[in-house]
C-alpha cells in the first residue's frame, strides 16, 4: 500500500504528517503500540499542507500538542485524526466489513416466518441489493442492526436472542464493566459486598465469544445464569 497523509484539524488549524498507510491502519486499531511510530512515519515533519510542503512551527506544536516531540504528535494525530486511504483500500475495507456484518446476521438471525435461518449468500444479495451503505469503521454488529431495518419490506431478520444474569466477584467488576457496556444492558445492581449483578440481553451466536471474554476477566469466578425469554 502506498504512503498515505494523516490529518487532524485542531480550532481550524489542520497538522499532517506522512505514514505508511498499512501499519498506519493497524496502529488506529490498536494492532500495534507506541514503539511501532518510528516504523509507520515516513518522514519525521509535520506539516499544516503537505502538499505545498508547509511545515508547522515549532511554536504551533508546542501550543496545539503541548510538545514538540514526533511520537506524541503523531500518535495524537493517528488516533484522533483522519488517515486519506486510497480508494482501493477503502473497498476492500467496506467489503470486510461486509462480509463480518453477513457472518453475524446468518449467525444471529433467523426468517421469523419460518424460524429458520437465512444463508449468507440471501443475506449478502439482499444487502446489496437494497443498496445498503456499509461503514469500514463502524462496528459490524451495530451496523446490523440499522440493517435489519433497512431489509424489513424484503428480507426481514430477527434477531435470536440470548438473557443472562451475571455476578461478578468484586475483585473483577472495574476491568468487566466495560464488557458490559458492549452488550444491551437490562439491569444493574451493586450488591453488599461489592459484587456487580447485571441482566444483559445479546445475539445467541455471541454468547460463547462473550463466556470466553467473561471467563477470561474473571478467572472463570463470575456466575451466570441463562433466563427464558417471555
Amino acid at each position: 500500500m502506498p504512503n498515505i497523509i494523516a490529518r487532524l484539524r485542531i480550532k481550524n488549524k489542520s497538522f499532517e504528517i506522512l505514514v505508511d498507510c498499512d501499519k498506519a491502519v493497524d496502529f488506529k486499531k490498536g494492532k500495534l503500540d507506541k514503539s511501532s511510530i518510528n516504523n509507520i512515519l515516513v518522514t519525521d515533519e509535520v506539516f499544516t499542507d503537505n502538499k505545498k510542503g508547509l511545515r508547522a512551527s515549532n511554536a504551533d506544536l508546542k501550543d496545539f500538542f503541548g510538545s514538540e516531540n514526533i511520537s506524541d504528535i503523531a500518535e495524537k494525530i493517528i488516533k484522533q485524526g483522519e488517515l486519506q486511504l486510497p480508494q482501493q483500500y477503502r473497498e476492500k475495507a467496506r467489503e470486510q466489513k461486509l462480509k463480518q456484518i453477513v457472518d453475524f446476521l446468518t449467525k444471529n438471525g433467523i426468517d421469523p416466518r419460518t424460524n429458520m435461518p437465512y444463508t449468507a449468500t440471501v443475506v449478502e444479495t439482499a444487502i446489496k441489493d437494497a443498496g445498503v451503505k456499509i461503514e469500514e469503521n463502524k462496528d459490524a454488529a451495530s451496523q446490523a442492526v440499522g440493517i435489519i431495518k433497512q431489509l424489513e419490506s424484503k428480507l426481514p431478520i430477527k434477531i435470536s436472542t440470548k438473557r443472562i444474569v451475571i455476578t461478578v466477584p468484586p475483585e473483577h467488576t472495574g476491568r468487566v464493566y466495560s464488557l458490559f457496556q458492549k452488550v444491551k444492558k437490562e439491569k444493574e445492581e451493586w450488591l453488599n459486598d461489592g459484587s456487580l449483578k447485571c441482566t444483559i440481553e445479546l445475539p445467541a451466536g455471541m454468547q460463547m465469544d462473550f463466556y470466553d471474554k467473561l471467563n477470561n476477566m474473571t478467572h472463570g469466578s463470575a456466575v451466570t445464569e441463562e433466563l427464558k425469554n417471555d
